[in-house]
């Protein structure tokens, strides 16, 4: 297997991304170094070499590089469709200092393979599946113009270093990605993990910003991280490649399905368009991983969401009796 025995760093070991990423490499007999900074590693912890690490100072970020073989970059931070004046830098600044700061670290401490996310908000506005080459031929969606852009920049980073370097770069897009261990947070969460945490909770009437009939392509992070093992192992040529379910749901049919799955049916739904919401069609074009990578997802959608709101009602359960029993 092209994974066993390799030493392995997963910046963002301990976070929604990393942490499936690192589980991935665990079960291919890999010896997987995760850095953490102030989020605890959320699975099983035995086998994994942590390393304690601030990926904003350029000392961290080499100590955690020295004697990779590879590295998976997915330390970051996410905006949010509510957040509003400076805090939209919040999701722009640290991913432009650590995915710098970890590109120069690779290259110093010569790993041989280094994989960066991209950004499917890096595309022009579309009603059909865009494909890879469609990244430069127009504009973002204005909504997603400085995060767009600052993941575009990186993709060109990246080429700068993959040419100058001998460290080998894979380069995935991912589309909109839900799972076990994302952000619930109905503030600061994206749309799937907000809505779930909402359905449990039983509210009623059930508002969902926008008009319901945005489409969207999303993709359940045990997916991802396969396509992303399969990436750094078969097309580390630094050369795009999206990582997306290929097909769109509407906002509408994922609230049905939500709502269905989490007993809370007969819920009154109301659609408030007057609130914030980005592009009205994303979905991206997954023939280049099929043919390049060999790369099918396996979680249907209702799977996914079925999944995901039984693991986040266990997750929620279980904190919740711990911090009775210590009352």
């Amino acid at each position: 297997m092209f994974y066993k025995g390799k030493k392995v760093l997963v910046t963002g070991g301990s976070g929604f991304v990393g942490s499936h990423i690192a589980q991935a490499l665990q079960e291919q007999g890999t010896l997987v170094r995760v850095t953490v900074h102030r989020r605890p590693m959320p699975v099983d912890s035995g086998d994994f070499d942590f390393c304690e690490a601030d990926l904003t100072t350029a000392q961290d970020c080499l100590r955690a590089a020295e004697g990779m073989d590879f590295i998976f970059h997915a330390a970051g931070c996410v905006g949010a469709a509510g957040l509003k004046g400076s805090q939209v830098m919040s999701a722009i600044t640290p991913n432009l200092i650590m995915t710098s700061l970890m590109l120069e670290a690779g290259w110093k401490a010569g790993a041989k393979r280094f994989l960066l996310f991209g950004s499917s908000t890096g595309y022009p506005v579309a009603s059909h599946p865009v494909k890879e080459e469609e990244m430069w031929s127009g504009p973002t969606f204005p909504g997603y113009f400085g995060y767009g852009w600052m993941r575009r920049y990186l993709e060109r980073l990246a080429e700068f270093v993959h040419g100058q370097s001998e460290m080998k770069i894979a380069l995935v897009r991912p589309t909109a990605v839900y799972g076990r261990r994302d952000n619930f947070d109905p503030a600061r969460g994206h749309v799937i993990p907000a809505l779930v945490r909402r359905a449990l909770e039983k509210e009623d009437p059930f508002v969902v910003w926008g008009s319901g009939g945005e489409v969207r392509d999303f993709l359940h992070v045990r997916d991802l991280a396969k396509g992303c093992l399969l990436a750094l192992q078969a097309y580390a040529e630094c050369d795009p490649v999206n990582i997306g379910y290929g097909r769109g749901v509407t906002i509408r049919e994922v609230v049905e399905i939500i709502l269905r799955e989490a007993d809370h049916k007969r819920a009154r739904i109301v659609f408030d368009a007057s609130k914030p919401t980005a592009i009205p069609v994303r979905v991206v074009d997954t023939g280049k991983a099929r043919r390049i990578l060999g790369f099918e997802p396996e979680v249907s959608l209702r799977e996914g969401l079925k999944d995901t709101i039984e693991w986040y009602r266990r997750t929620v359960g279980q904190v919740q009796e711990k911090r009775g029993n210590t009352r």
